[in-house]
């Protein structure tokens, strides 16, 4: 292999007719035999005439064609006009080579003449072997290789070298890089062979640095920028995309200059000029745009007129948005425009035509306006296509639409009908139901052309939450099986707290009607915990296996029912050798005092056999991430049929979305729940309301609500104690929860630059509010150092010379609670029933209140590289005696 030889280089600046003129050379054998040729061809044809006698024409005998290795001889006269029996003449030699570098086929041609005798020596451009992109870090192959015209096994040649050094070259100019520069060279091979070589060189993107605005005496020049897309460079825009120069994001600043003058009234108002400066270092741009304001106008006489019989002009100019003396507004108008069509649309004129006329007084400065609703035929629906979907079935696609074949069309029931489709989820997000001309005047196609997307989802994940420490999920799911619109789950999920499997099944249109049915069989395992000081520990086991059946049939658009039974197997268990003493029978059983009040209740059997009911009404334009509409549901559930459990449970919850101005989104949510044991049943432990993180920031988990705060005193002691204090670092924190609760939520989403948004950054501001209460207050003893031998205040027991006490065991496995033994096993080495130590405490019934807590704080969702990431800080602002704060919190996960 030869070393690389200079095919050309293009640089991002014009190149001269010099450079283009090297462009075209190739060193061969140390001569430049393009060019040599070429000029020799130049030269022939510049030189004068011999001034002797006419020379004798000659008639071509032979051609002869050497020198052609792939090319067949015949094939090489076919470019030219040279034949046998025709006088041979300079200029027909001429025309020959250039007829033969016109084709790009050869790197150099000569034609000679022997007495007729001619001689056509070729020599051939070389075969291209490859490709090859060197120093593109910022773009990669795939996205540099499509641009490439010269492919491997084509003819080199040298105008498509440097087409394709233009089209990288412009590649970086999209990406605001116009120091960008590409050199092209070759490695000769053997067999006529080359790897051609695009050696690039990238440089700083170019940023815009300043913009600047003349002619603007209304709005300042930082008004002015806020309203273009393009920013200034600066530390605030670090992460924005903005700041890059773009001539088509230049020329839409120019639009967006123009719409908002419009929109305050300036209808006289251009763009004079725009200018873009490269800086000499090429790394920085300078916008100038000229403007002209022009006068300010006001809104003149507003009519409609209305061709169309079912439209009074008078009534709908009354409701128009815009009134005589107001403002002029040229979005306003458009709006009106979209509202008229769209009102139209609703009453079957698909094709309704709305033109505004404008009668402009330059002498008053009012803009009069007319809004003409052109005659049109009422449209209905003649037939509705389904394009583009290979694996969905068509009755799929078709069930979501809000019209039939043979309906009359409205175009509310329409863009019904497209979101309908765009929640489905199967196909791409860009995606409209288009409308085309039927048959006849009156008739209208409807026609989807979706592009599908895959629906099968595997999914490891492993994370870190400040909740449950490390967390590890996996789930495969298929959320349109077999084309049918079915969704088919299973997934399993592992954390120091927490471990569940679960398979689900979802048939959204049972036997083709507009009824939804959905199953799930699943094993949950939750260990639930206190605080003990700032420490958790475990204290109840709770395993859970069931099955959920629901059916769903919609009311209305908008409003839903749901109907659900739920089968569950609950098992409460506590640590024995912990939690467990032996009673006045003699038996093991729960201690009160080691468990805390009411776990002892929780633990055992027992088999829930619950029914549901839902009302849900849903609005929202986007379930995953909503920017408007209103999401409500009215939750019944009662426990009792069958079953060892009884109670009934009740929940509402609400929420709504605002978009607002420059992309803000505030949201309002609120929730709350009530549960009553009926049938002599009380609410158990495992079944009340809970409240704090994650569903109330600022709090910690079950941070909210009634609960036990065990103080131990500061020393254990053999004998009668001497008065001691409290420890306040000894606590035990155990959560109770409540029969009734409530939560509410005001949220606000900023908007970042488009660069934090490709990040996938979403910061808001937030306030949490709730409250969780009501059960029965415990029975609580309080301990006093100076009565030592009152039970409840101690754990156990040791003898006066501090031995531990165990009672010894029967011979039928029981515990003789009559008598004690400093032995911790019998004669024949089976271990007795260990008292445990004296410990002395005081108990108390806190933060049963329906009082509200309060916090707010900043929050940052990111869609992170590494996976779905959540920091909230947050301050207590309200909150009860009890209650855990809590000011930061965070979720972290990633995808492998």
């Amino acid at each position: 292999m030869t070393g690389r030889e200079m095919v050309g280089s293009t640089k991002a600046r014009p190149v001269t007719k010099l450079a283009a003129a090297l462009l075209a050379t190739t060193i061969i054998g140390g001569m430049p035999a393009v060019a040599a040729a070429q000029d020799a061809a130049a030269a022939a044809t510049a030189a004068p005439p011999p001034a002797a006698a006419p020379a004798v024409v000659q008639r071509i005998d032979s051609i002869q064609v050497t020198g052609a290795e792939r090319l067949e001889p015949q094939t090489v006269m076919s470019y030219i006009d040279l034949r046998v029996g025709q006088p041979y003449t300079a200029a027909a030699a001429d025309k020959a080579l250039k007829d033969l570098y016109a084709t790009e086929l050869f790197t150099n041609v000569q034609v000679t003449n022997d007495a007729g005798k001619v001689t056509i020596q070729v020599q051939e451009n070389p075969v291209v072997n490859r490709i090859i992109l060197e120093g593109n870090k910022r773009i990669k192959d795939d996205k540099i290789l499509p641009e490439i015209k010269v492919a491997a096994r084509q003819i080199f040649t040298r105008s498509k070298v440097r087409a394709d050094v233009a089209r990288i070259i412009e590649l970086y100019k999209r990406q605001g890089r116009y120091a960008a520069t590409v050199e092209p060279k070759m490695v000769m091979l053997d067999q006529n062979r080359v790897d051609i070589v695009f050696e690039i060189t990238e440089g700083d993107k170019s940023k815009v640095r300043q913009i600047n605005i003349i002619g603007n005496d209304k709005f300042s020049d930082g008004k002015l920028r806020g309203e273009m897309v393009t920013k200034e460079a600066g530390l605030t825009k670090i992460f924005s995309s903005a700041t890059s120069y773009d001539p088509d994001r230049m020329a839409f600043d120019q639009q967006k200059l123009r719409q908002f003058y419009l929109t305050e009234g300036y209808a006289d108002f251009r763009v004079v000029s725009a200018v873009a400066e490269l800086t000499p270092d090429k790394k920085d741009f300078i916008i100038t745009y000229v403007v002209e304001e022009g006068k300010r106008y006001k809104f003149g006489d507003v009519k409609v007129d209305s061709q169309l019989r079912d439209f009074d002009g008078d009534k709908l100019a009354s409701g128009l948005p815009m009134k005589k003396g107001d403002w002029y507004n040229a979005k306003m108008v458009e709006d009106t425009i979209d509202r008229l069509n769209e009102t139209a649309g609703a009453f079957g004129y698909a094709f309704a035509d709305v033109r505004p006329q404008y009668d402009r007084n330059k002498e008053d400065l009012t803009m009069g306006l007319t809004f003409v609703i052109a005659e049109a035929p009422r449209v209905y629906v003649e037939r509705i296509d389904i394009n583009g979907n290979t694996l969905t079935q068509d009755k799929v696609v078709r069930r979501e639409f809000r019209l039939a074949e043979g309906d009359a069309f409205n175009s509310l029931q329409v863009k019904r009908s497209t979101n309908r489709i765009k929640s489905l989820g199967y196909f791409q997000e860009k995606f409209e139901v288009e409308q085309k001309p039927g048959s006849a005047p009156d008739r209208i196609i409807l026609e989807a052309n979706v592009e599908e997307k895959p629906t099968g989802e595997l999914q490891l994940s492993a994370g870190f939450s400040s909740l449950e420490s490390f967390i590890f999920q996996a789930s495969i799911q298929q959320r349109n099986f077999r084309g049918r619109g079915q969704t088919i789950g299973l997934s399993g999920s592992y954390s120091r707290y927490s471990k569940s499997v679960q398979t689900s099944f979802v048939e959204p249109y049972l036997f083709d009607k507009n009824v939804s049915l959905g199953v799930d069989i699943y094993r949950r395992d939750y260990n639930s915990f206190n605080y003990a000081n700032s420490d958790r520990n475990t204290t109840y086991q709770q395993s859970t296996t069931g099955f959920q059946v629901r059916a769903g049939v919609p009311l209305t658009e908008y409003l839903t029912t749901v109907g659900r039974y739920t089968l569950n197997y609950d098992d409460v268990t506590l640590d024995k050798g912990t939690y467990y003493s032996i009673d006045s029978s003699g038996k093991l059983s729960c201690d009160p005092l080691r468990a805390g009040r009411y776990l002892c209740d929780a633990i055992g059997k027992r088999l829930s056999s619950i029914a549901g009911l839902s009302l849900i009404y849903d609005t929202l334009d986007n379930r995953v991430r909503p920017t408007r509409g209103i999401t409500a549901s009215v939750n019944v559930d009662v426990a009792g049929l069958g079953g060892d459990v009884h109670y009934i449970r009740g929940r509402l919850n609400a929420s709504k979305f605002f978009p607002l101005y420059k992309g803000f989104i505030f949201s309002l949510s609120g929730e709350g729940g009530a549960i009553k044991g009926w049938g002599g049943d009380d609410i158990r432990l495992t079944d009340r309301f809970y409240l704090g993180e994650p569903q109330l920031r600022g709090f910690g988990i079950r941070g909210v609500g009634p609960r036990v705060i065990r103080q131990y005193y500061s020393k254990t002691t053999t004998g009668t104690p001497p008065v001691t204090t409290v420890e306040e670092t000894t606590d035990t924190d155990d959560a109770l929860g409540g029969r009734f609760y409530y939560q509410a939520r005001a949220e606000l989403e900023i908007p970042l630059g488009s660069g934090a948004k490709e990040l996938g950054l979403r910061p808001s501001i937030f306030a949490d509010a709730g409250a969780v209460w009501s059960i029965k207050s415990p029975n609580l003893s309080q301990c006093d150092p100076n009565q030592p031998d009152k039970p409840e205040c101690f754990f156990g027991s040791r003898n006066s010379s501090g031995q531990q006490l165990y009672y010894p065991v029967k011979a039928d496995g029981t515990f003789d609670t009559t008598t004690t033994t400093t032995d911790p096993t019998n004669a024949s080495g089976v271990a007795n029933q260990a008292i445990g130590s004296r410990q002395y405490f005081t108990e108390t019934y806190v933060g049963d209140s329906w009082k509200p807590r309060l916090a707010v704080g900043i929050g940052v969702n990111w869609n992170s590289p590494f996976g779905p990431f959540r920091i909230d800080f947050s301050k207590v602002i309200l909150k009860e005696k009890g209650d855990n704060p809590k000011t930061f919190t965070f979720n972290v996960g990633t995808q492998f």
